[in-house]
């Protein structure tokens, strides 16, 4: 169980132009979609932060706190910090492709959701 930050990072390959900048003085690297962040890695806590719908940050946080913690809430969207070492590949990749999802443009997720259903 677990994931590591590079294991992480190839996952956002599968999320087409997702753009990584660093920041912070190089402690963090931000995640974005078409100039719009979507996320957070913090490689020396081995942690994601992501962009989730309130009711998705709640119901993390509340069922797995040793996982999710809240990061922060805007308007109607909350972040989750999640430790990667705690989660499951699938699980977070599913996670990060909701995020992107909520962020990149529509054509964008069409574009990605109709080809994912001819990847298998």
């Amino acid at each position: 169980m677990g994931v590591t930050v590079d294991e992480f990072l190839t996952m956002l390959d599968t999320l087409p132009e997702t753009e990584q900048s660093g920041g912070g003085g190089g402690s963090w690297v931000s995640l974005k979609v078409n100039g719009k962040g979507f996320g957070y890695v913090w490689e020396k806590t081995e942690t994601v932060g992501l962009k989730t719908t309130l009711d998705e940050q709640i119901a993390l946080v509340s069922e797995r706190p040793d996982v999710f913690e809240v990061q922060f809430t805007t308007n109607q969207f909350g972040w989750v910090v999640v430790q990667l070492a705690k989660i499951e590949p699938d699980e977070l990749l599913e996670l990060v492709t909701e995020a992107w999802c909520l962020t990149a443009p529509k054509r964008l997720v069409e574009a990605h959701e109709f080809g994912s259903l001819y990847d298998d």
